[in-house]
């Protein structure tokens, strides 16, 4: 039985990590075991710069923070190294990155599972979101195909008129 101390500093982790959890629009869950430390240290920089929270996290205590929610199917893949990718505004970012650096690290490096809206997403749909456009992108290629009816038209109808002037 750990001394009282042990479990009030435990049961504080478990409480973060479901704060973290709970207040995310995605997160991804990965296995980090063979990467070496400066490998890690970049992808620590570049997951900080897109405003990703990553946390090593010990497999029992992540198991109690989700327990009872929406994503507590993550639990079974919950074995061996595990850290935890969160994001509290991009719901892509964590999976873009996660992603490209898994692809570039021979297999030592493996996505789990990961979550979005509640919904639990296996390896294979985390690595079909990753390969979507930010939220920035897909808005600037929804305003560019909404633009480019209406300026279609305006060339048309221009060209129309010029053809009957000359006429």
């Amino acid at each position: 039985m750990p001394s009282k101390s042990v479990l009030e500093t435990k049961q504080a982790i478990v409480a973060q990590l479901k704060d973290k959890v709970a207040n995310s629009v995605s997160g991804v869950v990965v296995d980090y075991k063979g990467i070496t430390a400066e490998a890690d240290t970049k992808l620590r920089k570049e997951l900080r710069e897109a405003g990703v929270e990553y946390t090593v996290v010990k497999n029992t205590l992540l198991k109690r923070a989700i327990e009872g929610t929406e994503i507590e199917g993550m639990s079974e893949v919950l074995e061996g190294t595990t850290a935890l990718a969160v994001s509290h505004e991009d719901q892509i970012a964590p999976a873009r990155i996660l992603n490209k650096f898994a692809k570039d690290s021979d297999g030592k490096f493996v996505i789990k599972s990961g979550y979005m809206d509640g919904k639990v997403m296996s390896p294979a749909e985390i690595a079909a979101i990753a390969d979507l456009p930010s939220k920035e992108g897909l808005v600037q290629m929804l305003l560019s195909v909404l633009v480019s009816g209406p300026r279609g038209l305006a060339i048309a109808l221009s060209e129309v008129a010029k053809a009957q002037e000359t006429a």
